[in-house]
């Protein structure tokens, strides 16, 4: 099983002759398959944790946990592999590249992972149609709305079968339709291929429909209750 353990994640930095306690000792597990959302006012520490969950920035203190693997303890080579075979990251902007199309955004970390390009190509166009984007297959980003160039980038976080997927803030430039079906595709893509899948979002809409939903305060987790 690929539950997802936080253990006593603590985060510090440094302003002049001031230490700034980001997060105080997070705590939670989230079963495999399982999404959560996390919410919380700007500057919480919401994106910090979700990059320290995802080896793209280390914790002072604490374990991260991928099933039996743990994250805190790996090298920048080793940390370097896990994220490109373990986690699916999608980000507020797209960052697709401009002169590939839909399909080759899609396919390209796959392919570059050491997936054959007929494979790679045919585990994209799959993603391609989950994500109703068959008739976009061959557009480049600069011919794509900004709801379809989003929904391209949450199918590439997908394409390599990763254990985890970090959303952060997927909807926050997308009008409110849009982000509406964004988010449904999301997690619906997250169900489908059985994908551990944790949000980051200031979008109510987007939050509820996660089976766990939690808010980070003055550098403390808790699980939402209503």
């Amino acid at each position: 099983m690929n539950n997802i353990k936080i253990v006593n994640i603590v985060k510090n930095y440094i302003s002049g002759n001031e230490t700034l306690h980001i997060l105080k000792g997070i705590n939670f597990e989230i079963e495999e398959g399982k999404t959560a959302a996390i919410s919380g006012q700007s500057g919480s520490g919401k994106s910090t944790l979700l990059n320290i969950i995802g080896g793209l920035d280390r914790c002072d203190d604490g374990n991260v946990f991928i099933g039996r693997d743990e994250i805190t303890t790996l090298n920048e080579k080793d940390i370097s592999v896990y994220r490109s075979k373990k986690i699916g990251f999608i980000f507020q902007f797209h960052y697709l590249l401009k002169d590939f199309t839909a399909l080759e955004n899609i396919m390209l970390p796959a392919f570059i992972a050491g997936l054959k390009k007929k494979d790679a190509i045919e585990r994209a166009k799959t993603l391609l149609s989950d994500f109703k984007l068959e008739d976009r297959t061959n557009h480049f980003p600069s011919q794509l709305s900004g709801g379809e160039r989003q929904r391209v980038a949450v199918a590439r976080s997908m394409v390599n079968d990763p254990a985890l997927i970090l959303a952060d803030e997927p909807t926050g430039n997308l009008d409110p339709q849009n982000s509406e079906i964004v988010s449904e595709l999301l997690y619906e893509g997250a169900r489908k291929w059985n994908k551990t899948l944790i949000v980051v979002t200031h979008d109510k809409k987007v939050a509820a429909n996660a089976s766990v939903k939690m808010i980070l305060e003055n550098g403390i987790l808790k699980e939402e209750i209503h």
